[in-house]
């Protein structure tokens, strides 16, 4: 049987709950289930949230019986910030965390690279946000057990799936045994040890590098900013990469790069660490500032991606799909995107709009999103952690120059994460307007928000408890959408398709538009590259443009349509 620890981790700084397992003796009646997500992290939560969304029930199992130790993922982005917003924890996330947007490199003391995201006044979140995964998980749970259409079962342990062609068969482990469970689809969240991939015997593409990385999680007072530190070649750990992030609740992150051929089991004793995280607070001049471990880990870099992520009715998402590197905070925000994509997806699936092939888009689409992220974060892995000879002296060379050439330095820069744009997806309208456009958000790209007030922007009024869908949006100055244009929505609707209208510019409401938006002084004409005779763009649900319009008429709309979801 399996048995979880019913004990709480231990922190300083957070309490953990212990939940309840799910017992089936309990619940001795168990349904066909349309959809069973497995793995009760960040990605199989937010999975369950945006299924929800669209109206798909799910049930949700987690081996252990509490959230995830340690602070793990810790930097999330403004697009990660913004789906968070849909599914409603975004404002829990913004009140605990702590903002930044700058960057910083040292190497013999000295600061030699100072990276600076880009902000402006029409961006609702921060660039960045830096909050312990635990409280994520927490948010996430919450919204999760406050739905009606998400159950989770605790101390629940997945032992086998089996597949039929129209549906899987889940042997599940719990406290007081096992238990069989039907579901149509099967959603592999489990995180990068996933077993379900391991048993489908479901090889990764990629590379892994042989440096290790020490986190440790310290609680220690630092006058310093909300800002991350990169420390290059330090004296007491020399050849080697030292990173920095301050936490709330007075905790501060510290990752350092192992000398070679140390091992885990070496690095991790109580001696070593204090011995190194001493050094480090000397190098940045808080020699002697006391300070308490509250948890650490070894991680090692690695770049890796199944080359498809649906297996049958197994579909995978998150670590389980993919393992990236943390250099550049690619690891939860990427499952952010994957869950968001997913789930419209496989619920779109489910409700019998789509057949099961727009599931293969779906793979199609983050699986090229994951091999741009290993191109991407294989060249900072590769500057962090250099895998041969020839790039230590390489690295080394920038290091040396950057002392005093400033032609070298953006070399440093760690290519933050950032959302992917569906520039290739099948789902992109083939006879619009994109190519005519001269400036705002391509096809395939994610929306671009705009403030509308002191405390209300265009993305507040996409989605989220507006509903879940496609969505229109007009732009232009007209007083009502044409009857053709609107019997085209309506049709739609009338076949399941939920598409929502937005009219933007308008002074008044605009008749067959579902909403009326003022844009009195042009923001988000300019944002979305608008020209003065207007234009029209067609959102998906994950809000990905994939059609736009400098004229659009009902033929046009009903092409998109029926590219999108062939009837």
């Amino acid at each position: 049987m399996h048995q979880p620890s019913s004990t709480p981790r231990p922190s300083i700084y957070y309490r953990y709950e212990v939940f309840a397992p799910w017992l089936p003796s309990a619940h001795p009646a168990q349904a066909r289930q349309q959809v069973v997500i497995v793995g009760a992290g960040p990605a199989g939560m937010v999975t369950a949230l945006e299924l929800a969304r669209h109206g798909v029930a799910s049930v949700v199992l987690n081996s252990e019986r509490q959230f995830s130790q340690g602070s793990r993922a810790i930097c999330f982005t403004r697009r990660s910030l913004e789906i968070l917003q849909q599914v409603g924890v975004a404002g829990r996330m913004s009140a605990a965390g702590l903002p930044w947007r700058f960057g910083n490199s040292f190497f013999r003391g000295q600061r030699v690279f100072r990276m600076e995201a880009p902000h402006s006044e029409d961006e609702r979140f921060h660039p960045i946000l830096n909050l312990q995964q635990q409280y994520l998980e927490e948010f996430l749970h919450d919204a999760c057990r406050a739905h009606p259409l998400i159950e989770l079962r605790w101390g629940n342990q997945v032992v086998e799936v089996r597949q039929q062609p129209d549906h899987a068969l889940l042997r599940i482990d719990t406290p007081e045994g096992e238990y069989t469970l039907t579901s149509d689809w099967v959603v592999d969240a489990s995180g990068g040890r996933s077993a379900i991939r391991s048993a489908m015997d479901l090889q990764m593409e990629g590379a892994s590098y042989e440096g290790f990385f020490v986190i440790c999680d310290i609680r220690v007072d630092l006058p310093l900013p909300t800002e991350r530190l990169a420390f290059f070649d330090p004296a007491w750990n020399p050849g080697n990469t030292v990173l920095m992030h301050r936490e709330p609740q007075g905790i501060w992150r510290v990752d350092y790069q192992l000398p070679r051929g140390e091992t885990p089991e070496e690095a991790l004793r109580p001696q070593s660490l204090r011995e190194r995280i001493d050094a480090q607070l000397a190098a940045i001049g808080h020699a002697g500032t006391p300070w308490e471990m509250d948890w650490c880990s070894v991680y090692s870099a690695r770049t890796l991606t199944l080359p498809d992520y649906v297996h049958g009715r197994v579909i995978f998402t998150g670590d389980a799909a993919h393992l990236l590197p943390i250099f550049g905070v690619r690891g939860a925000n990427t499952a952010f995107q994957d869950a968001q994509s997913l789930g419209w997806h496989l619920a779109f699936v489910v409700k019998g709009l789509a057949g099961p092939a727009l599931l293969e888009n779906y793979s199609a689409e983050r699986v090229g999103a994951a091999r741009e992220i290993i191109a991407e974060g294989g060249k900072s892995t590769r500057f962090m952690t250099p895998p041969s000879h020839g790039f230590q002296l390489l690295r080394d060379a920038v290091l040396s120059l950057s002392l005093s050439q400033d032609f070298v330095r953006p070399l440093y820069h760690w290519r933050t994460s950032r959302p992917h744009a569906y520039s290739g997806s099948a789902l992109n309208c083939p006879s619009d307007d994109d190519a005519l456009f001269t400036d705002g958000p391509a096809r395939g790209a994610p929306p671009r928000n705009v403030r509308l007030g002191s405390d209300d922007f265009l993305l507040d009024h996409l989605g989220g408890a507006h509903g879940a869908g496609f969505e229109l949006l007009v732009f232009g100055g007209a007083e009502r959408l044409s009857e053709p244009l609107q019997q085209v929505v309506e049709a739609a609707r009338a076949r399941g398709l939920p598409l929502r209208v937005l009219a933007i510019g308008a002074a008044t409401a605009v008749a067959g538009a579902d909403a009326t938006l003022p844009d009195a002084d042009g923001r988000c004409r300019q944002r979305w590259g608008v020209p003065a005779g207007g234009a029209a763009y067609l959102l998906r649900p994950d809000q990905h443009v994939c059609a736009r319009w400098l004229t659009l008429d009902a033929s046009r709309l009903q092409a998109a349509l029926h590219h999108l979801l062939p009837q």
